[in-house]
């Protein structure tokens, strides 16, 4: 070894910090634990130093350079190795970063999470991201990251595994008691509600380590699109019930809604069962629609108000003369239809009069 090769390796044990390749992990340990009286360590502003001895911590040094000299420092009285004339000190020095860690990612799945406005389980997921920071080096050092050196930083997935923990118990157990429908929560409208107690969970998880999570970032919740749009249908179908007052109202309007679908198709397909599609036969289907609608719905209601008691009143008796009521009114229903474009009603087979209503067909 030559004369500048001992000065330089001198210099460098001289010399203690962290180096540029290890400042991305949040703890970093220097390699050896023998250290030179008065050497010159520097803590940059972001960092705190630790130093341990015998598993026990001594000191914690902020940023700055330090000489290592316990005539300034007399902490390090306790770290001199008496076998070298106090010229070593024995420790193991830490170095622990202390600014916001941000923008790791985290995602997964929350679970089958029940919608309260529809009752139905949807299997949700959630992703994001969120930032940490060490707001105790020496409780991370000895709870969490340990007094071994590290290849790769143990804290960030373990705090990712923390934040994922919370996030399933706390989504759901909100969800659930405040009834906050899903479509809802995926498409951000509690996001800061979330986020909140989201946060505020974490804390019981982490102080003890001596971390902070102080914010979420890109904050996702999501279903997948089949049961998006089911829900949709499903909350649509809701909205029906609540217009018309209740599921036996709805069960009125929706056989009610289908004679009104049978008329239109009448009206277009040609009801008399000749192909034609328009004209009086259209007429003649549609107003069977509205007829059969009007008189199912009539008589549900009915027999809702009036019990199961009442009869339903009886339809007006079949003309049995040459002469029915409406007689002297002009025809309006052409000769051969099927149904009376005034009521609705079905012809009787060779009938002239309308029975239901009373109207003459030509």
């Amino acid at each position: 070894m030559g004369v500048m090769d001992w000065i330089k390796r001198g210099v460098g044990e001289l010399m203690i910090a962290r180096p540029d390749e290890a400042k991305g992990f949040v703890v970093w340990k220097h390699p050896d634990p023998t250290i030179p009286m008065k050497s010159q360590l520097t803590v940059e502003s972001d960092e705190r130093c630790v130093f341990f001895r015998d598993g026990k911590v001594v000191a914690t040094l902020g940023p700055g350079r330090h000489t290592l000299d316990s005539a300034n420092l007399p902490f390090l009285s306790n770290l001199v190795d008496s076998f070298t004339g106090g010229r070593v000190l024995i420790a193991e020095v830490f170095f622990v970063t202390t600014r916001d860690f941000t923008g790791l990612k985290f995602g997964g799945r929350i679970g089958a999470v029940e919608d309260p406005k529809s009752g139905v389980p949807v299997e949700t997921m959630v992703h994001g991201e969120f930032s940490f920071r060490v707001t105790s080096p020496e409780a991370l050092v000895i709870g969490l990251a340990g007094m071994g050196r590290h290849e790769a930083d143990p804290v960030g997935p373990w705090m990712r595994e923390q934040v994922l923990k919370v996030i399933r118990d706390r989504i759901a157990e909100l969800i659930v008691r405040n009834k906050w429908p899903l479509l809802d929560v995926t498409s951000g409208a509690y996001t800061e509600e979330l986020e909140k107690s989201v946060l505020e969970g974490m804390a019981g998880h982490v102080s003890s380590y001596g971390v902070m999570i102080p914010r979420l970032g890109n904050f996702v919740i999501a279903i997948n699109e089949a049961d998006a749009a089911n829900l949709k249908k499903l909350y649509t179908d809701a909205a029906y019930l609540r217009a018309v007052g209740g599921v036996d109202a709805y069960q009125r309007f929706a056989a009610g809604k289908a004679m009104l679908g049978a008329g239109e198709g009448m009206a277009k397909g040609g009801g008399d069962g000749s192909g034609g599609g328009g004209g009086l036969l259209g007429g003649a289907g549609l107003g069977v629609g509205l007829g059969m609608a009007q008189m199912l719905m009539g008589a549900q209601a009915a027999a809702a108000q009036g019990g199961a008691g009442q009869a339903a009143p009886a339809a007006p008796a079949a003309p049995t003369g040459g002469q029915a009521p409406g007689a002297g009114a002009a025809a309006a229903v052409p000769a051969g239809a099927a149904f009376c474009t005034a009521c609705g009603a079905a012809f009787p087979a060779g009938a002239r009069f309308c029975g239901q209503c009373g109207t003459k067909r030509a």
